[in-house]
């Protein structure tokens, strides 16, 4: 009979190893808090030139975008149109992911080390478990 992923492995450990893995992770990505200061007003990125800057806004982004879609309706070849409005989407996206920010809430180090072991511990247990465990034994 095989077990856990085909091998010779256990199912108990299979299981439990998953159980730890997924409340383990479920609660350590439960504890990030995620917060953006993304918005139309803000700036995205930093341009500095000739000793001053500014800043390009997500509002700014959608002019050259805009301009690129039109450029695209009126001719579907176009292929400044395409890349002026693939540009902006692009830079767009990017601006939204790098203000991003990612801290944990409050907490204490045992729910820390709890949380660590229920996850890294499940993952050995559940990696183990897919292992074959035949050529280990010796023949009796």
């Amino acid at each position: 009979m095989k077990g856990a992923g085909g091998t010779s492995g256990g199912v108990g450990q299979f299981f439990i190893g998953f159980i730890m893995m997924c409340g383990g992770f479920y609660l350590l990505l439960n504890s990030i808090s995620v917060t953006s200061s993304f918005a139309f007003g803000n700036s995205l990125y930093r341009v500095s030139s000739f000793g001053s800057s500014f800043g390009i806004t997500g509002g700014t982004i959608m002019i050259p975008f805009m301009l690129g879609i039109g450029l695209v309706f009126y001719n579907g070849r176009n292929v400044i149109g395409w890349l002026i409005s693939i540009g902006s989407v692009a830079a767009l996206i990017i601006g939204v992911i790098s203000s991003i920010r990612f801290s944990f809430k409050a907490m204490s180090a045992f729910d820390l080390i709890t949380m660590l072991v229920l996850a890294i511990g499940g993952l050995g247990l559940f990696l183990r478990s897919l292992r074959s465990i035949d050529a280990q034994l010796p023949e009796e």
